[in-house]
């Protein structure tokens, strides 16, 4: 009697839950609209991306009580827990790339330079991440056709892709019916804008900590204003809760594949460090929005959808090679080749995630100015030229077409491309010492280096600063102490570098951070935790699934290895296969 009874009260329950959900939700999606979303027999995907958070960073967290919601679905059995690897660059368009499309081919690195055509690479504008899309995308079908993508830097053939960077359709949030509407609907429910100025006061109120707390304590924080954290917190939390709102309604839709990246982590992390408290506390929030979202997907099945949850690369403890040199890294080249030789460098400015959301507002509430009072347009036109004038749009990174320089260096966190623009084409070592031939000894007694990697032929060689090499590709071979001991399984690395090293547009040289005894990694940018290269956690992400899918996560070397898994069993496509690695591209010297 008492289980007939328990029965009965949980089908009573479901259907009141449904019931909510349908009327909540249902007027908004027909009023509207999707076109293109109609109901099969296909099993759904809900892909989250928690960004930057690595496999043993998330444990941590866990075991730490701030994700309580992952912990139960965890120990439940709902979910299974395993890390993967990203393989390098350790960076989110490589990653997206190889996921989303199964090709990451020439995507070496967060920004990089392209000799041929004398122009900087920085896959955060999105004319240069569409331009990325377009390379990546070529004859391959996107994980995500006829589905949904949020807050990304590709949109994997998503029909409504909405802040992301790369979408070659750019739907206008605020111009469309859809988009207007759903934002003000979002509004107009009284807890949740309650809950909403709550989030964005905390934000602001721990922004502006951080900031008075940097005046006494070494930082990589900017310097100290009072309006910087208040346009970070209204974009972080608007986009944070906007996103989940818009997975929760596509899930109520029966849309088959949702995408959504939460990547404040990361832009907390590259600040505070991987472990601080105040990145753990980001995780607290987006393990709420995870628990929203699927509370969503198990109270109304207009279809079934399989969740997972995955970070696309780690950050590993750093320390900038500013602090260790007492010089920027363009600085030290340009000491170490001489006078008369013209260094560009070209680093990560602090432009964070959340100020180019701001810009993404800002933009989006221009498309409807007409519609709003004077008074309005006038505070939109402040706000406007002070994130404009705070932050430029190309992070200090234009390109003047009028100076070629001689060389020329790009980082992406620990990872340095350097480009010598004697010729338009990619140069083997033998040649770069023949230009300068101190340079590469020089970089090798730097302690804040731990290696350099260049081209020979078709092999690519690896020197270390301890007097070790090993030559990668054909029948390879290592002398003295393997200068790759400190990065990794050597195999793995050395397989990674050598296809890295021999794309179109990586540099002449490339300069790994050093691994110090404390485990931090020196990263070439301004950032307390990094990632884009090897060492420490920065390689091994996440992947929670439902146990009862076939992923193999043993089996998940390069996020390329996603791509077939996703077209195989959601996409029912015979394209799944990737085409394996040529013999030299996968290291044969194991």
């Amino acid at each position: 009697m008492s289980t007939w009874f328990a029965r009965r009260v949980l089908d009573l329950a479901g259907a009141l839950s449904r019931a909510y959900y349908a009327r909540k939700y249902g007027a908004l999606a027909r009023r509207l609209g999707r076109p293109g979303v109609g109901p099969d027999e296909r099993r759904g995907f809900i892909l989250l991306q928690i960004d930057g958070l690595a496999h043993d960073h998330l444990r941590e967290a866990v075991a730490a009580g701030y994700m309580p919601y992952l912990r139960r679905l965890l120990a439940e059995g709902e979910l299974s827990l395993a890390p993967w690897r990203c393989g390098i660059p350790s960076c989110t368009p490589a990653v997206q790339a190889g996921l989303m499309f199964g090709n990451r081919f020439d995507v070496p690195g967060f920004r990089w330079y392209e000799k041929d055509d004398d122009r900087g690479m920085l896959t955060r504008r999105p004319d240069q991440a569409r331009e990325v899309r377009v390379r990546v995308s070529e004859g391959r079908r996107g994980i995500l056709e006829g589905g949904s993508c949020y807050v990304s830097m590709l949109d994997g053939d998503a029909d409504l892709a909405l802040f992301t960077l790369s979408a070659l359709h750019r739907q206008r949030f605020f111009e469309s019916a859809r988009g207007m509407g759903l934002f003000l609907l979002f509004l107009l429910s009284p807890i949740r804008l309650l809950r909403l100025a709550w989030l964005i006061g905390v934000s602001y109120v721990t922004g502006l900590g951080r900031r008075l707390v940097a005046l006494v304590r070494p930082s990589v924080l900017n310097p100290f204003d009072v309006l910087s954290p208040f346009v970070h917190a209204v974009s972080d939390t608007v986009f944070t809760e906007v996103q989940t709102f818009g997975v929760m309604l596509d899930i109520y839709r029966g849309v088959p594949s949702i995408y959504a990246n939460y990547n404040s982590y990361d832009e907390v992390a590259h600040k505070m460090g991987p472990q601080h408290t105040s990145a753990q506390r980001v995780l607290r929030t987006v393990d709420r929005h995870l628990r929203q979202i699927d509370r969503m997907r198990r109270s109304y099945q207009k279809r079934e959808y399989d969740l997972y949850i995955l970070s696309d690369h780690g950050n590993s403890p750093s320390v900038p090679f500013s602090w260790r040199t007492g010089k920027g890294l363009g600085e030290y080249f340009a000491a170490q080749i001489g006078r008369g030789v013209s260094v560009e460098e070209r680093l990560g400015e602090d432009t964070p995630h959340s100020t180019e959301k701001a810009r993404y507002l800002l933009r989006e509430a221009a498309s409807i100015a007409d519609r709003l009072s004077p008074r309005m347009r006038r505070l939109l036109e402040v706000v406007r030229r002070y994130v404009g004038r705070r932050f430029p749009e190309d992070g200090g990174l234009a390109v003047d077409m009028e100076r070629q320089r001689d060389v020329v260096v790009c980082a992406s966190g620990p990872l340095a491309h350097v480009y010598l623009n004697v010729s338009p084409r990619p140069l083997d070592l033998t040649e770069v010492v023949l230009l300068y031939p101190e340079l590469v000894d020089a970089l090798l007694a730097t302690d804040e280096i731990g290696a350099v990697v260049a081209r020979s032929g078709e092999q690519t060689v690896v020197l270390g600063r301890d007097g070790g090499s090993a030559i990668i590709g054909g029948s390879g071979s290592v002398e003295g102490p393997h200068p790759l001991t400190t990065y990794g399984e050597v195999g793995y690395v050395a397989d990674q570098l050598h296809y890295l090293a021999h794309f179109p547009h990586s540099g002449d040289l490339m300069l790994l951070g050093a691994v110090e005894p404390s485990g931090s990694t020196v990263t070439f940018e301004n950032q307390v935790a990094t990632h884009g290269g090897f060492g420490g956690p920065q390689g091994e992400p996440f992947i929670a699934w439902p146990p009862a899918c076939p992923l193999e996560p043993a089996e998940l070397n390069d996020p390329r290895d996603f791509y077939p898994y996703f077209l195989e069993n959601y996409l029912g496509t015979g394209e799944a296969s990737r085409p394996e690695w040529p013999a030299d591209e996968r290291g044969e010297h194991r």
